[in-house]
């Protein structure tokens, strides 16, 4: 007699929208160094606290002058450098030379590039004309006091901490980075750095789902392997639940006689979905457990990234508090044939690249849930629908965007 899964398949939109739901409300606040805070999610609105600049600067090496001089020479008074505190007053006939970036002296509303004149004897001539505010970055060209800088839930990229250096910001306050617990589980599984048995195999999920947890900018613990034992698998995953926001297993959570890790969450917690209808993946799992998210992801390697990146690395980004948790959508070509899977979605891996003013795809070759090579270079995966006619060579299909596109 065929077996069924006690679990009802949901489609990949529902287990999308569990998700957001388990995810919705972000962790709590905390205050960190705005030089260490690239990456970072911003938890409260930042505001520029006055203009800047907040004077009249230079934009060249040359010289301040007064525009309603005329082209009439001027007697140079002084120099003034960016940073030498000096204050100078200019009044008609006069100029100063300075150089990029130092304040406007009084009096002064313009400035000539040093290529344009010619200085003897103290008094400055130049070439062409000179209109008020030549050559100057006015007072508040940049910000204005009161300008918002970065709304909550803008992530902090590296010239924004510029920006929050360069107003004075010495703390900035973000969304906490989630604590992700991950567990391998699997009598056949072996940690990766030892000799494994005969039927054996090296966990390379853990490794791999711990660094897309740190690429996606959250903080991971290594709980090990659990071995197929109940009692076993129940103490680690507690220990999971204690340690961390959000706990991702891999490997028993199929229809196997030793797949334990879905009754147990279903005794522990509430589970959102049991299988999705999606390749590779289908028995990927979310459940919540207090107030831990849990995610239940296939043993195979390439089911289990694929799985993460779909379903969970958006949870993580919604956690910490990111205005945009999902990964960029685009239509691509595909470079060469697909033969879609008749009855699910399937996630193809795929790299992407610039050709002739358009988005081409070319899969990374044979597309098995357990032939890892498949993720090799992949900055994309293909969404390719369901259905029984083959797709030819130039279709036009969505794919998300995983890594960056040369």
């Amino acid at each position: 007699m065929q077996r069924e899964s006690s679990w009802p398949m949901v489609t990949v939109a529902d287990a999308h929208a569990a998700v957001a739901r388990v995810s919705a409300i972000p962790l709590g606040h905390e205050r960190v160094p705005s030089h260490q805070a690239a990456g970072r999610v911003v938890a409260q609105v930042v505001s520029a606290h006055a203009d800047m600049p907040a004077e009249p600067r230079a934009t060249v090496d040359g010289y301040a002058i007064r525009s309603s001089d005329g082209d009439t020479a001027r007697q140079v008074v002084g120099e003034l450098t960016a940073g030498d505190g000096q204050r100078v007053t200019l009044v008609a006939g006069q100029a100063v030379r300075i150089m990029t970036g130092a304040p406007l002296p009084a009096g002064a509303d313009a400035a000539v590039m040093v290529e344009r004149t010619n200085e003897h004897a103290g008094q400055l001539t130049y070439t062409g004309s000179v209109r008020a505010g030549d050559c100057v970055i006015q007072p508040g060209s940049d910000m204005r006091a009161g300008d918002v800088i970065m709304p909550v839930g803008s992530v902090v990229a590296p010239g924004d901490v510029g920006l929050l250096t360069t107003i004075g910001l010495r703390h900035v306050t973000v969304y906490r980075r989630p604590v992700v617990a991950v567990l391998s589980t699997g009598d056949e599984v072996y940690p990766y750095d030892q000799s494994i048995p005969y039927g054996g195999v090296r966990d390379s999920n853990s490794p791999a789902l711990l660094a897309a947890i740190a690429a996606a900018g959250c903080e991971g613990i290594a709980l090990g392997i659990a071995p197929d034992q109940p009692e076993l698998q129940r103490a680690r995953v507690r220990e999971g639940l204690a340690r961390a926001d959000v706990l991702i297993t891999s490997g028993g959570v199929s229809m196997g006689t030793r797949d334990f890790i879905k009754p147990l969450l279903a005794e522990l917690g509430q589970v959102q979905f049991g299988r999705i209808a999606f390749k590779p993946g289908k028995p990927t799992m979310c459940a919540v457990v207090g107030s831990t998210v849990v995610f239940g992801l296939p043993g195979n390697p390439v089911s289990s990234l694929v799985s993460f990146e779909v379903f969970v690395r958006p949870a993580l980004r919604r956690l910490m508090g990111d205005a945009t948790p999902e990964r960029p959508r685009v239509s691509v070509h595909i470079a060469d044939a697909i033969m879609p899977s008749p009855d699910r979605p399937e996630y193809m891996r795929a790299i992407v690249r610039w050709q002739d003013g358009r988005l081409v795809a070319t899969t990374t070759g044979a597309q098995g849930s357990s032939r890892l090579l498949s993720m090799r270079a992949a900055n994309a995966l293909l969404i390719i629908a369901p259905g029984e006619q083959r797709l030819h060579a130039g279709s036009l299909v969505d794919a998300l965007l995983v890594g960056d596109v040369n």
